[in-house]
């Protein structure tokens, strides 16, 4: 037999496969009751939901935080703990998905899922705790050790929830219950926003606190609720090297591009660091070692052959560039806002992280509005014609963007990031139930833990190239600007030369936090000295974004272009995938 044939012969023994997989989840469901899907579609999405909302919960609160726990965060040495409290849950998520997913494919989804939710809900608790025990320095490593670990309960919620579900729906309603599911984990990261700046107004403590009782009420319903429907089979091994090769390889990554963002000597970001350059190089390295210890195992930690099915291929690449168009929007957008656009619309900077959330609002409303719908039209017209027009609609967002000026008219700016929103949800579940449904059964577990990874490293990454290209686009004009703003309010030269040299990535991570640096950068004796209209004028709200808005726009065009550039590759990508017969690889 030749190679075509034995191609061809495994393709129809997946396909024989995914049938009976389906037969045989309906006879459970019956057993477990007609509604078990639902029961696992309800649990499953609250898991995800709560696991993104934490996600991106502290990025509005971190103001009130640091306040709480009486901390300065815009010390340089606080600036790292402040990048790693806020990415650290994503890092741990990214590194450890696609193992938990290999393990449920061998102990059963449904147990590791279940202790996923356990160990979420520690942590969960932890956290609140620590926020009254311990605080200052000491109080922000607390949360950032405890967020590490939370973060790999939410591994397992991210590995087993996609699998779950496609085990207990049959293919041709997958699109509407991943639909659904999908559409809760990408908007669970935008409601962490508006959530974790309400809270905030009212008690910091709170932003911990609202995990508790939904994450212990999960882990009950999960464990007395949902059934194991897939079959395990026996004698699976872990293959220990490769998943050692890979946490290493995307840990030292994640870690390099979180230094990345810091100044580095003359530099404005931290590329030149022999630690950042040496990081990324051994990372690399270590990934290519995974692919190459994959191809001789005989139990590998993910079937790299996959991408030998074009749906699998294609799709997976179409999401990732997504994420890259998504991720980094989302704090470009929360530091226009914050920065710039709510102080000169007379909104004080202590306001402006709870405003921003609301304002982000029509973003999710297109998500929410998006998703189920056209996951439920991909289960009948089929998934490629939904996720194309989603990233098209994707790229008119961001071109659309461009025409802004820095101080925009909200009622147009809304429908903007509504379309945006619209075009991420119509994407989402489409290209998820055709990935899902395009892989043999007993690799659902591994897949949905690939694709989670996927999803936090594409955020990573955009989170990064996003930021970056905003300094660089800052550092042209900032200096200029904080010299001449500072000299015109009767600032001294010598004065206003020392804060001109302020770090690009400084004052961008003041306006992500809503803070005015003047007051802190200009010692006390020179405000003082200043002339009452002076001094109210750089203490007010619009003198630190009218001084950063011109050098701001420089890089918020430079991002929009990329942006408007990944999804239009998103877009091809999933406008020539075939359509794939259910678990087969095999176009029609």
């Amino acid at each position: 037999m030749n190679k075509a044939e034995l191609s061809m012969a495994k393709k129809d023994e997946y396909s024989r496969h995914a049938e009976e997989y389906d037969i045989k989840a309906e006879k459970r469901e019956t057993r477990f009751g007609v509604n078990y899907k639902w029961i696992a579609l309800s649990n499953t999405t609250l898991g995800v939901l709560i696991a993104t909302i934490d996600s991106s919960i502290l990025i509005i609160s971190l103001p009130a935080i640091f306040n709480g726990l009486g901390v300065n965060p815009l010390t340089p040495g606080n600036i790292t703990l402040l990048l790693w409290l806020l990415v650290g849950y994503i890092i741990t998520s990214s590194v450890t998905v696609v193992t938990i997913g290999r393990l449920s494919d061998m102990f059963g989804r449904v147990k590791l899922y279940n202790l996923g939710f356990l160990v979420f809900a520690i942590c969960s608790t932890l956290l609140w705790i620590s926020t009254y025990l311990v605080h200052g320095t000491e109080g922000v490593i607390t949360l950032v050790v405890i967020r590490l670990f939370q973060g790999l309960g939410g591994a397992f919620l991210f590995a087993n929830g996609t699998a779950i579900l496609t085990d207990a729906f049959p293919h041709n309603e997958r699109g509407k219950a991943l639909g659904i599911n999908q559409i809760a984990g990408v908007s669970g990261s935008l409601i962490g926003l508006v959530l974790g700046g309400i809270l905030a107004a009212i008690d910091w403590h709170l932003v911990f606190l609202v995990s508790v009782p939904i994450s212990v009420f999960g882990t009950l319903w999960a464990y007395f609720a949902l059934h194991e429907l897939a079959t395990i089979k026996k004698n699976q091994k872990l293959d220990v090297l490769g998943n050692a090769a890979f946490a290493v390889g995307l840990t030292v990554i994640l870690a390099s591009l979180i230094y990345s963002l810091l100044p580095y000597g003359s530099s404005s970001a931290g590329w030149t660091d022999p630690w950042v350059i040496g990081g990324l190089a051994i990372g690399i390295f270590m990934l290519v070692a995974f692919a190459y210890i994959e191809k001789k195992s005989k139990d590998p930690m993910f079937r790299l052959e996959l991408f030998k099915i074009p749906t699998f291929s294609l799709g997976n690449l179409s999401l990732f560039l997504s994420g890259m168009a998504r991720g980094g929007l989302q704090f470009v957008l929360i530091i226009w806002l914050q920065g710039i656009w709510l102080p000169l619309h007379g909104v004080n900077f202590i306001n402006t992280p709870f405003q921003a959330g609301i304002d982000m609002t029509p973003l999710i409303l297109g998500f929410l509005v998006a998703g189920p719908l056209f996951g439920t039209l991909s289960d009948k017209y089929g998934s490629r014609l939904f996720s194309t027009l989603g990233m098209l609609i994707g790229v008119a967002g961001f071109i659309a963007l461009l025409f802004l000026p820095v101080n925009f008219n909200f009622y147009v700016f809304a429908p903007i990031i509504f379309l945006l929103g619209i075009g991420q949800g119509m994407f989402a579940a489409p290209n998820t139930a055709a990935v899902m449904n395009s892989v043999p059964p007993e690799t659902r577990g591994a897949t949905a833990g690939m694709r989670s990874t996927l999803m936090n490293v594409s955020f990573m990454f955009s989170l990064v190239i996003f930021f970056s290209l905003l300094v660089l686009g800052v550092s042209t004009d900032l200096s200029g600007a904080l010299y001449h703003g500072l000299v015109a309010q009767n600032v001294s030269s010598s004065v206003a030369v020392g804060i001109s040299k302020l770090p690009p990535t400084t004052v961008l991570f003041a306006a992500l936090l809503g803070y005015n640096p003047m007051e802190s950068l200009l010692p006390q004796s020179v405000l003082s000295s200043l002339p009452a209209t002076n001094r109210d004028a750089i203490l007010g709200t619009s003198f630190f974004p009218t001084l950063i808005s011109g050098p701001f726009v420089n890089g918020l065009h430079i991002v929009f272009y990329i942006g408007a550039v990944f999804a239009m590759i998103a877009a091809i990508a999933s406008a020539v995938t075939r359509r794939e017969k259910l678990g087969t690889g095999k176009g029609k």
